[in-house]
């Protein structure tokens, strides 16, 4: 029974492993991948030699903390919310909201960004701020209200995963503690504060951890797509990934971009085993191991 599932992670997981050494090497494929000559960290200064360095090191980080401070907390009060419906047996409105997320995550990315954003027929600049006497803004040419653009689009893709663990973990716990600290007078924020929030920690933790090992990785479609690869907004919504990409496209060079991938794969996995390794000082019931 074990051997399929076997199979499988040998060859999608390790068998692939050979080719890291493609960051070392200067790629050559006429001569093929092990007999291109070694070049090194020399593949590994695209990276840190270049004028952007800072710039989308700088972008991954902040935006994946923001990312995973708002999914969080985002998350957690929409499960809240959610929980609270359903335990009002308001059940269809129940399903349509946990629906929803989903529902969101799907249309947003291709469409609906922009519908709202564009500057011939976007609903904000034809519809919405002529109604307010505000100017038509040019947002794909001013790169300062992206960073709130891409955290609300990330905010409304992603949350929905979020919420439904969350609202698993709430449905877990035992209704009798509710009912007891009602009848000590406890009212729902108190309840929500000493149960619920207590209850969430361990999900909260888990996914947090798994959010930090993919904290130099960012969401390609979402950097990249979203801002409809302007270059004029580059100084906001440039981040490692789409740098590497539109250097493959510019020097073809596959070394450079395999270096970068496993330099984002060792600096999540030190992330990871760091911040378990806090967690686990902290409150060992809810490290990962």
């Amino acid at each position: 029974m074990m051997l399929p599932g076997l199979i499988y992670l040998l060859i999608n997981n390790y068998m692939p492993l050979a080719g890291l050494v493609i960051a070392f090497k200067r790629v050559n494929f006429t001569t093929g991948i092990f007999k291109s000559p070694w070049a090194g960290l020399a593949n590994f200064e695209f990276l840190f030699k270049t004028k952007d360095a800072l710039t989308i090191t700088r972008n991954t980080l902040m935006y994946n903390f923001a990312f995973i401070i708002v999914n969080t907390v985002m998350g957690v009060l929409i499960a809240i919310l959610i929980s609270e419906i359903r335990a009002k047996k308001a059940k269809t409105l129940y399903q349509s909201s946990v629906l929803l997320p989903f529902l969101m995550s799907y249309v947003i990315v291709s469409y609906i960004v922009f519908a709202f954003l564009s500057g011939d027929n976007g609903m904000l600049n034809n519809s919405i701020l002529p109604a307010l006497g505000i100017k038509e803004i040019n947002w794909y040419a001013q790169a300062k209200y992206w960073p709130f653009i891409i955290i609300l689009v990330n905010f409304w893709k992603s949350v929905g995963y979020g919420v439904l663990i969350y609202i698993a973990g709430i449905a877990g716990i035992d209704s009798s503690y509710y009912e007891a600290a009602s009848l000590d007078g406890a009212n729902k924020l108190t309840q929500v504060w000493h149960i619920t929030l207590p209850a969430l920690i361990p999900s909260i933790v888990t996914l947090t951890l798994l959010s930090i090992g993919r904290i130099f990785y960012s969401d390609f479609s979402l950097f990249y797509q979203v801002p409809m690869n302007s270059g004029m907004l580059y100084e906001t919504t440039q981040t490692i990934d789409t740098y590497v990409y539109r250097g493959l496209l510019t020097l073809g060079n596959v070394s450079m971009s395999s270096a970068a991938g496993f330099y984002q794969s060792c600096v999540g996995f030190v992330l990871v085993m760091l911040s378990n390794l806090i967690v686990k000082k902290v409150s060992p019931e809810n490290a990962l191991f």
